[in-house]
This record gives structure tokens, C-alpha cells and sequence, in this order.
């Protein structure tokens, strides 16, 4: 997993509120375990005019022009900001996937559903929330200003508004030190590879019956 320390990134606004993860991306592209590949099916039904399938050429397919993520303004974001109840719906991780092979590093919003928020760290992403009101002021920042940009800084815990001004954001620092350091649960694991070998070496001679073919 990358790790996540700073990033000054172009903005994209998803004025929506409980954007479920079967609109992140939908259930016909959940065969796949592979963690990658998932980018051109991010929103599907909002990013295309027709249905999308699984292995499907995506690059000429009829777009919605309305949608945020065709409009040139928005190309190449990396935080995405959005409503209320982000992420809600089903556990499916593949949410987290396409986000990330979109090229979406932060997602903020007011709220967040439990399982996607935590789907996010294990997979280098970051999600924090911000006030409603501070959420406002950004959807109303980015629509004046074309090529809106945000510094975020994990190890500080704040994000930077293009006039400098700064906004705090509050998180578990477990959760903030696997992120710098780029750990998911199978890198904390191997930390400990060393004791988990010696473990198993005394196991097998205290119980060798249970490792006998």
C-alpha cells in the first residue's frame, strides 16, 4: 500500500449527499478481486449513457456530459468532496479500488458510512470530515474559482484553502501512522514476521503430532 503523507490536489465536487457504493461502482463489476481496473467504472451509471460491463472498452462510450467527473475543469483530481453519508450502502471494498485507480487519494465530506471509511485506510486512501459548513464553503470555492486546489497534510492534520487559511481535521492516530507509514493489515503482520516464525518453530517441537502429513 502507497503511503499517504501530503497532497496538494486538484478538486472535484460530488454535490450529493449518501452516495451509496453501488453508485461508486456498481455490482455487475464486482467478479474481479484484482484491485486494479476499477477506474473507468467509477460512477458508472452517472459517468456513461449506457450500461457498462465487466471488461468492456470504456474509452468510447457515450458520456454524460452533466456529470462532474467528465468536465475537463475536473480532469486529473485527486480529492473529491461530497455530502453527507458518503459511502453508505454495501461493504464492498471495489468502492475504495475504483476511487483509487481513478486517481482519487482524499475523499471529504460531513460524514462518512463506517465501512467504506475504514475500507478507505486499508487501501491508501484518506477520508476526513469536515463541518458542514466548512463543506459548503468549499462547493461554493470551487464553482468561483476553475482549477480549485487543496494542500492536505496528514502528519498535521489540516488542510490548506488556496487564500492559506487552514482547517483541522480530527483522526485515530492508529489509523494515521499505518497511513504514513503506507501499513495495512497484511504490512502489520509481516512487522512481526520474525516472532511469528519463531512461534511456529517451537510449536512444532512442543506439539509435532499437530504438523505430521
Amino acid at each position: 500500500m502507497d503511503a499517504f503523507t501530503t497532497l496538494d490536489g486538484l478538486v472535484v465536487p460530488l454535490d450529493r449527499a449518501n452516495v451509496d457504493t453501488d453508485a461508486i461502482i456498481p455490482k455487475q463489476f464486482l467478479k474481479s478481486v484484482k484491485r486494479s481496473g476499477f477506474g473507468p467504472n467509477l460512477f458508472d451509471e452517472w459517468r456513461y449513457l449506457d450500461r457498462g460491463e465487466p471488461d468492456q472498452d470504456s474509452s468510447g462510450r457515450p458520456l454524460n456530459s452533466d456529470f462532474v467527473l467528465n468536465q475537463p475543469r475536473y480532469s486529473g483530481a485527486e480529492i473529491l468532496i461530497a455530502r453527507d453519508n458518503f459511502g453508505c450502502g454495501s461493504s464492498r471494498e471495489h468502492a475504495v479500488w475504483a476511487l483509487l485507480d481513478y486517481g482519487i487519494r482524499v475523499v471529504i465530506a460531513p460524514s462518512f458510512a463506517d465501512i467504506f471509511y475504514n475500507n478507505c485506510f486499508k487501501n491508501g486512501v484518506l477520508p476526513f470530515v469536515l463541518a458542514a459548513d466548512e463543506v459548503d464553503r468549499i462547493f461554493k470555492e470551487i464553482e468561483a474559482n476553475e482549477g480549485y486546489r487543496l494542500q492536505v497534510d496528514l502528519a498535521a492534520q489540516h488542510v490548506t484553502l488556496p487564500s492559506g487559511e487552514t482547517m483541522r481535521f480530527e483522526i485515530d492516530n492508529f489509523r494515521k501512522e499505518c497511513l504514513l507509514q503506507g501499513l495495512d493489515e497484511i504490512g502489520l503482520s509481516l512487522q512481526h514476521a520474525d516472532a511469528v516464525r519463531n512461534y511456529e518453530t517451537k510449536r512444532k517441537q512442543d506439539a509435532p503430532w499437530l504438523f505430521s502429513s
